[in-house]
C-alpha cells in the first residue's frame, strides 16, 4: 500500500504532497522522538502528535516515508517546508494515535 493509498483509506488529509508515492513498509507510533530514532523502521510511517520541524529531522534520520499527525494538531509552516525539502509526506487526521495505528496495522496486513 502506497502513502497516497494509505491516506485515502485512513481518510487523512495530505498536507505536504511533494513526495515519492512508495509502498509503506510498516509504521511506528510514538511521541518521543528518541524512541523513534531507536525503533522506527526504514520506509515506514510515523504516527504522532509531535507537529514540529524536529519531527521531520528525526524522520529523515531514520528514513521515514510519511508522518501522520493526529488529533488535528496545527502544523507550523517550517515543519511543512522541511518535509517538502526532504520529500516526506505529511498527513493530518482528527483521529487519535491508537485509532490510526490500529487502522494502518490492519491495512498493511491486508485485513
Amino acid at each position: 500500500m502506497t502513502v497516497r493509498e494509505a491516506a485515502a483509506a485512513l481518510g487523512a488529509q495530505i498536507v505536504q504532497g511533494e513526495f515519492e508515492d512508495t509502498p509503506l513498509s510498516g509504521a511506528y507510533t510514538s511521541d518521543l522522538l528518541s524512541d523513534v530514532i531507536a525503533n522506527a523502521k526504514d520506509g515506514g510511517a510515523l504516527i504522532t502528535i509531535q507537529a514540529h520541524k524536529n519531527t521531520v529531522a528525526v524522520a529523515t534520520l531514520v528514513n521515514i516515508t510519511a508522518i501522520v499527525i493526529c488529533n488535528s494538531r496545527p502544523l507550523p509552516p517550517d515543519m511543512l517546508e522541511a518535509a517538502r525539502e526532504e520529500g516526506i509526506a505529511v498527513l493530518l487526521t482528527a483521529e487519535n494515535q491508537f485509532t490510526v495505528s490500529g487502522k494502518l496495522y490492519n491495512l498493511l496486513r491486508g485485513d
